[in-house]
């Protein structure tokens, strides 16, 4: 199957949505599939208010035309609801083209904690966009009930994995820091709630692995706190390794991909007992879920990191990519293959 992803998120960024798809990608080649993307690459772009880090596309309607003819598609999947993928979405729809969606980003929270738009709002539009879709692929059951209470309709599951092979918890760094550790990774911005971590009266010490537009007030608000800045691949693996417990206080993450990252490296997970986190971890022995964090923190530090690798070990990018393409193929056999099957032509493969 030759599938055409279009997502706003995309290298140089550093986040779960590129990390998915980069894995997605590279797993459904190795079960016969192409895929190809749109991205913001080639397009004008501009900071985006309030997180001048992070840049969005312009992207115009005759270079979007082009890059998915070129791909000539037999499925269309737009992973984000930002300028690519409102472009993608309204090609599709003046073809009249079916496509699919991924809601893997609470935008409505996220746009609550930085400015006085009203989450009604936020999600109407979310609606509208998503409502188009064929089907819109959510990461837990948790989000689906939510979603399905937000009047969203046609939503299908689609899990996410981890790279067992580059997370292991054999290679840790050589962290000269008083013991405990505990660790957190991810964006360094307000929508990640690290204050309610960084501010624990925790023994040990606090690491903070990332960057973001929240990094330099929590460093003057924080001093004996350690950030670490962005780090990938193996040197992030290392460091998650060398933690005694990831903490992941985040209470807007649909799934969050860093948890199960931290335990393929043998670091169990405190959190709070919100969604993402009662998903992964429920009442597994991986984990420790209170709504008061420090005991959660200090509770994780009697987890058997043995166990939290063997639960890692199960969740794998292939068996995520299976499901994707699985939910690709039961459209196939409906309208998803009658409207794209003039897309049929040339082939695409990964950007």
């Amino acid at each position: 199957m030759r599938i055409l992803i279009a997502t706003d998120a995309w290298r140089p960024q550093v986040n779960g949505v590129v990390s998915t798809l980069t894995a997605l990608a590279r797993n459904a080649a190795r079960l016969g599939n192409q895929v190809a993307f749109v991205t913001p690459d080639g397009f004008p772009s501009m900071p985006l208010p309030t997180y001048p880090g992070l840049r969005i596309a312009w992207p115009n309607r005759r270079e979007i035309a082009r890059r998915i003819d070129d791909a000539a598609p037999d499925a269309i999947h737009i992973a984000t609801e930002g300028p690519i993928g409102w472009a993608v979405r309204a090609y599709c729809r003046r073809r009249k083209l079916a496509f699919t969606t991924s809601y893997t980003t609470r935008f409505p929270e996220y746009i609550a904690a930085r400015s006085p738009i009203p989450l009604s709002w936020s999600y109407a539009a979310l609606r509208h966009f998503h409502g188009a879709a064929d089907m819109t692929m959510v990461a837990t059951e948790s989000l689906r009930r939510e979603l399905s209470g937000r009047g969203f309709r046609k939503l299908g599951s689609w899990t996410r994995g981890v790279d067992t092979d580059l997370f292991r918890p054999d290679h840790p760094a050589a962290l000269d820091l008083p013991r405990p550790i505990f660790m957190s990774v991810g964006r360094v911005a307000v929508e990640k709630n690290l204050d309610a971590f960084l501010s624990l009266p925790l023994p040990g010490s606090k690491v903070i692995i990332g960057d973001g537009p929240q990094r330099a007030e929590l460093e003057a608000r924080y001093p004996d706190v350690k950030f670490l800045g962005v780090k990938q691949g193996p040197e992030l693996a290392a460091h998650v390794a060398a933690a005694d417990v990831f903490v992941f206080p985040s209470l807007t993450d649909t799934f969050g991909v860093v948890q199960l990252e931290a335990m393929a490296c043998g670091t169990p997970v405190a959190a709070f007992p919100v969604m993402g986190p009662i998903d992964v971890i429920a009442d597994r022995p991986i984990g420790r879920l209170d709504t008061d964090l420090r005991r959660a923190c200090l509770g994780a530090l009697e987890i058997s990191r043995t166990a939290c690798r063997e639960f890692a070990l199960s969740r794998s990018w292939d068996r995520s990519a299976r499901q994707f393409i699985g939910n690709l193929s039961q459209l196939q056999s409906g309208r998803f293959k009658r409207s794209n099957r003039q897309l049929a032509g040339v082939t695409a493969t990964p950007s």
